[in-house]
């Protein structure tokens, strides 16, 4: 995917836990130069989670949608599968992918231009406790900590800004001011 239009493409990563699906939904809803591109995954939507949260397909319809080169990234993360299909913004939009840090790393490698916002917890206990908050199991959230350990130097080290989920509307200010600038400098460039 390139932005030869002059549209920026925005990659909100980090571990799970850190805020990623409430900051790009605030992120999204405070721009309207933002579009979000939906996920798909084979996971089970959590309880209480929106039905709009990803696109959840059954292993087969992603496999045959693997097959047919439809995603522009895709990974096996804990036993399911999460995929961005090939974005197809409305013209003028800059589109975000919020996924997960191999996700990231092969959006880098199709686009080094893209802006990739990856994004940590204040602490792995406030990890934990936004894990155990959305309803994960005790297993999974042991997993996804463990998980996280081995992003975090991958995520940093391919990641334009890090930013520190600590305060939910200063993330959300902190990104709108990231992105503004990328604009401009990328109409100054």
């Amino acid at each position: 995917m390139s932005i030869d239009d002059g549209t920026l493409v925005i990659v909100v990563s980090g571990p799970g836990g850190v805020g990623k699906s409430t900051i790009v939904e605030k992120l999204v809803a405070h721009d309207p130069q933002l579009w979000l591109s939906r996920s798909w995954t084979t996971r089970e939507r959590r309880q209480g989670e929106s039905a709009e949260a990803y696109e959840f397909v059954s292993r087969q319809e992603f496999e045959d949608n693997i097959a047919a080169g439809g995603f522009l990234e895709w990974t096996d993360f804990l036993g399911n599968y999460y995929g961005t299909p090939t974005p197809n913004p409305p013209s003028g939009r800059d589109t975000v992918l919020e996924i997960e840090v191999d996700g990231a790393q092969q959006v880098k490698r199709i686009n080094a231009s893209a802006l990739l916002l990856f994004i940590l917890p204040p602490s792995r206990q406030e990890q934990k406790t936004r894990l155990r908050g959305r309803g994960d199991a005790a297993q999974k959230v042991e997993k996804r900590l463990r998980k996280a350990e081995e992003e975090e130097p991958v995520g940093k080290a391919i990641a334009d800004y890090v930013i520190i989920n600590d305060d939910l509307e200063s993330t959300v200010e902190e990104m709108s001011r990231i992105i503004a600038y990328e604009r401009k400098q990328r109409i100054a460039g």
